[in-house]
């Protein structure tokens, strides 16, 4: 594996615990990356809980879903939500799956679901609700089978969220940083939407404040400083990714977000100073 390559799936395991950290993937839910030089693959976790996943648990896939090298632990049975809209969509980079509680709501009683605030217009101008069952019936209601997965990524069209009955979301992006953006403010701006019904009447941006406010994550500084922040508030937890032995890329990228023990660090070098390193 390349250093560039493993950089990129390092930040692939720290976007899985991000987006869990924040609150908007549990037990269940995934992120995946196409593969940067192969279009026709893309990389996906075994099936673990998305806040535990390290670099040794991704497979690589291709678009049919299949593993490129027979895996020793268990696939995610929903890995088609991820290569169907790879296989329709050239444009996306990484996908996410989940079931925030705040988009439930929506899920569940078909409300429409609108930007209510700046960042909110990342979902974009009425995202598409997708019922499995006006296609397939009566299922478990995962998305496991080709066909769905296929309906699925039509029904996502060229929007970045989809809503899918009783069960969750699906956001793609063009790049992995500008996904984990995306997934995190979608969420926000459904739990912001329901909140302000309380308090009063609800109205959203215009399209022109949509179109203008959707591009900000576009912009890398915008992005950049909000994974900065996630990758921070992770760190001080301790929840980082393990290191990749021997991967100088991976160290790099480790080294953006600070580590828990740096501030103890930093007082214990500054106490010897002090005392000038004799011992008391």
């Amino acid at each position: 594996m390349s250093d560039q390559l493993a950089a990129l799936l390092y930040e692939l395991a720290m976007a899985n615990r991000i987006v869990a950290h924040e609150g908007v993937l549990d037990a269940f839910g995934h992120v995946s990356i196409r593969h940067p030089s192969k279009p026709d693959r893309y990389f996906l976790s075994r099936s673990r809980s998305p806040e535990l996943v390290e670099v040794a648990d991704f497979y690589e896939y291709d678009l049919d879903s299949q593993p490129v090298v027979t895996p020793k632990l268990a696939m995610y049975s929903e890995r088609v939500i991820h290569g169907e809209i790879y296989k329709a969509r050239p444009d996306v980079m990484a996908v996410c799956h989940h079931h925030a509680p705040s988009i439930l709501s929506y899920c569940i009683t078909g409300e429409k679901l609108v930007p209510v605030f700046h960042l909110g217009a990342v979902i974009g101008n009425d995202p598409p609700f997708w019922d499995q069952h006006d296609e397939f019936g009566d299922t478990n209601m995962l998305v496991q089978q080709p066909a769905e997965g296929a309906s699925l990524a039509r029904a996502l069209g060229q929007h970045s969220l989809v809503l899918m009955r009783r069960h969750g979301a699906t956001v793609a992006s063009s790049n992995l940083r500008e996904l984990v953006f995306r997934t995190i403010y979608g969420a926000r701006n459904a739990e912001y939407q329901t909140q302000a019904k309380v308090v009063g009447k609800i109205t959203q941006l215009s399209p022109g404040e949509i179109e203008k406010a959707g591009a900000l994550p576009k912009q890398p500084n915008t992005v950049s400083r909000a994974w900065e922040y996630w990758a921070t508030r992770l760190a001080k937890r301790g929840g980082m990714p393990p290191k990749v032995p021997g991967k100088s890329a991976v160290k790099s990228a480790a080294k953006r977000a600070p580590s828990k023990a740096a501030p103890a660090r930093r007082s214990a070098a500054k106490k010897k100073k002090s005392t000038g390193g004799k011992k008391r």
